[in-house]
């Protein structure tokens, strides 16, 4: 409590002009820190700020931005002692989650991106012929499209990865020559508030990168409404995405969404279970089911099913729940009292609709923490709310299914489409039903993901891609110049 955190406004350092307010370390109850708590026209400062920077920004040589994104980097892994602790504090993370990914993927997406800036903006067109009309004369008209920054963009972060998902963002966003505010969860704002010092350190101009936080909806609303945003970047769940969406849609604002998921794993008969089965734990395993595209709907076909259930419950009998301090817990706690609450209510009406909890379903015996065993729901069905809606905890539900076309279907029949998964020896079907999901993303036989790959939901899971080159691309408008040949 000794340390001070501030946002950063225009370059310069700020308190919250309403005060702070606490953040709790989810493992212990305990006191991390005190964020700054930014009234409205706090938010409103930093989105003029980054206006009154983009256009000298925007306008910077791409050599210029690569360099200091590499510089950033540099200073965060000098850093990154002194952040894997405070970030693991209050996330939750198991410290082997804080200090091989929270941390480093930042510094991994700072690099990628200073490459990034260096990428080609132009595609030149071939020449058209054209009629005269009444407009103009004909002849050969020649043609190039350039990708231009969009302006301001709001970064809105969610409390799972909170610095890595804003690296995510502030990366491509500065490498195509916009300038961001970021607003960070309220339930873990402080490593970001430390992150955006890294920038300010490594010669990013006063308003170029602009970072506020609170505890308020009041300055999110009028971050998100400000006339000086030209685009928001949001991560996190599909109901606040949606009055997101609404408010940019008022305003002719642009958007890169990545909400909810609800991941189907298709486990077919022919698939090896070790395999599928290993994957399908990390639900429990990463971050206590805390990630948006964990498998956690498992529909099994009906001659491994019950391998399949047991399988995965003795995998989560395995799993120690703990400390995350400790090198061998595996699953940590949730973020939040409210959180773990609204997982209890779901897995409550799982059991209510008919779905049989296997193995978890209660709390560890622990004195203070928001801790959640692993959960497995077996015998559910499609139309059950532990089937349709999203957890975001370690929890699992199982469906059967007989044939392709139902297992299809049942993928499917969620209002999300973020993320989902095929088992399955015979890959030339793997693939056929891989096409066949309504789903931004398909992993076949792994849980790994490729970072250069587009990453984005289907339906109520989002708008719009990011990752590798596509990440550029969603940070930038097209513009096309022709001319007379």
């Amino acid at each position: 409590m000794t340390t001070e955190y501030r946002m950063l406004i225009g370059g310069e350092r700020a308190a919250g002009a309403r005060g702070t307010y606490e953040i709790v370390n989810p493992a212990t109850e305990a006191i991390v820190g005190a964020a700054p708590e930014a009234s409205v026209e706090q938010a409103e400062q930093a989105a003029a700020a980054a206006a009154a920077a983009f256009p000298a920004w925007s306008r910077t040589k791409p050599e210029h931005r690569a360099e200091l994104l590499n510089k950033a980097g540099d200073l965060l892994r000098e850093r990154m002692e002194d952040l894997i602790p405070l970030v693991q504090a209050e996330t939750g993370a198991t410290l082997r989650l804080a200090s091989t990914m929270q941390v480093p993927t930042c510094i991994e997406r700072l690099r990628r991106y200073a490459k990034g800036a260096l990428e080609p903006t132009q595609i030149p067109l071939p020449p058209s012929e054209m009629p005269s009309t009444v407009l103009a004369a004909g002849g050969l008209i020649g043609a190039v499209v350039v990708r231009q920054p969009v302006g301001v963009v709001a970064c809105i972060t969610p409390y799972n990865f909170p610095i890595v998902n804003m690296a995510g963002k502030v990366g491509p966003a500065l490498a195509m020559g916009n300038t961001v505010v970021v607003k960070p969860a309220p339930q873990d704002p402080l490593a970001v508030t430390r992150f955006g010092e890294v920038f300010a350190d490594a010669g990013f101009p006063p308003g170029v990168v602009n970072v506020v936080t609170g505890s308020s909806i009041d300055a999110g609303e009028a971050l998100v409404a400000s006339k000086h945003v030209d685009m928001v970047s949001f991560t996190g769940s599909t109901t606040v995405g949606q009055r997101i969406g609404e408010v940019c849609g008022r305003g002719m604002k642009r958007q890169l969404m990545e909400l909810g998921g609800k991941g189907a794993g298709i486990v077919f008969d022919d698939a090896d279970l070790k395999t599928a089965i290993g994957n399908i734990s990390s639900v429990w395993a990463f971050h206590a089911g805390q990630i948006c595209t964990a498998p956690t709907r498992v529909i099994v076909q009906r001659g491994v099913y019950d391998q399949v259930v047991g399988g995965l419950s003795t995998a989560a009998g395995r799993l120690k729940v703990g400390d995350p301090l400790e090198p061998d817990t595996v699953v940590g706690p949730l973020i939040s009292s409210v959180q773990r609450g609204r997982v209890e209510a779901l897995i409550q009406a799982g059991r209510d609709e008919g779905g049989e909890v296997v193995v978890g379903g209660d709390r560890p015996d622990r004195a203070t923490g928001f801790y959640l065993n692993p959960t497995l729901i077996a015998g559910c069905k499609a139309g059950m709310r532990a089937v349709q809606e999203e957890f975001f905890g370690p929890v699992v539900v199982v469906l059967p299914f007989d044939d392709e076309d139902e297992a299809v279907a049942l993928a499917n029949s969620t209002e999300f489409g973020l993320y989902d998964y095929v088992f399955s020896a015979d890959t030339a079907k793997a693939m056929r039903v891989a096409r066949q999901l309504r789903t931004g993303n398909v992993g076949i036989n792994t849980a790994q993901r490729n970072h250069e790959a587009p990453f984005g939901g289907f339906k109520q899971s989002g708008v719009g891609r990011d990752g590798g080159s596509f990440g550029l691309h969603a940070y930038s408008e097209l513009q096309s110049i022709v001319w007379p040949g």
